[in-house]
């Protein structure tokens, strides 16, 4: 087992409350392990060095889990985008988070994530257990 340096953390995101979810839902989802700098926002250098264990689970009621990484991709608003990656060979899986090198992961937070269709949601950030 690899033993990280401080400042990982496990981040789990429920779906916000929306039309279809009108109280939201911890049923829909992802947890994922990330290296939070002391402002809540992912530290890029950590994550270089260790981006093996950034891992990410999807959870989706009535759907299997889906597994893969937190990978930062060149392009987007300011140069890169940082995804859920579920499969490497292809890019047609990949979930996008909107503004995740901008947002801090503190608990009572909103993020969006658009998924592999293109649809955005909206997540609530729930916990974020330092591993």
């Amino acid at each position: 087992m690899t033993t990280l340096p401080r400042g990982f953390h496990r981040i789990r995101l429920n779906l916000a409350r929306s039309k279809e979810h009108p109280e939201g839902s911890s049923r829909h989802g992802y947890e994922f392990v990330a290296p939070l700098d002391s402002e809540g926002l992912i530290d890029q250098e950590a994550w270089k060095a260790h981006r093996g264990v950034c891992k990410v689970r999807r959870f989706w009621a009535g759907e299997a889990d889906m597994h893969g990484l937190l990978v930062r991709k060149a392009g987007g608003a300011r140069g890169a985008t940082w995804t859920f990656d579920y499969d490497p060979g292809a890019t047609d899986d990949d979930e996008a988070g909107f503004r995740f090198g901008e947002h801090a992961f503190r608990i009572g937070d909103y993020v969006s994530i658009r998924d592999e269709d293109g649809v955005m949601q909206t997540f609530v950030v729930t916990s974020t257990d330092a591993v």
